[in-house]
């Protein structure tokens, strides 16, 4: 089994859709909001915060 991809973002909110075109999976929207990380829950992809990075806000 391949080792998980580590992604390192500038916001705490992002969406995952696996990436990889039609093969991945449905886009599904995270938040890491007080823990500067997140795992995606189909992929396992792992998104670390940026240190320094300021809290995204929603609309």
């Amino acid at each position: 089994m391949e080792p998980v991809e580590t992604i390192i973002v500038e916001q705490t909110q992002l969406a995952c859709d696996g990436g990889v075109g039609a093969l991945g999976h449905p886009r599904v929207f995270l938040n890491m909001e007080g823990k500067g990380y997140v795992d995606c829950p189909y992929c396992g992809r792992h998104y670390v915060l940026k240190p320094g990075a300021k809290a995204s806000h929603g609309h």
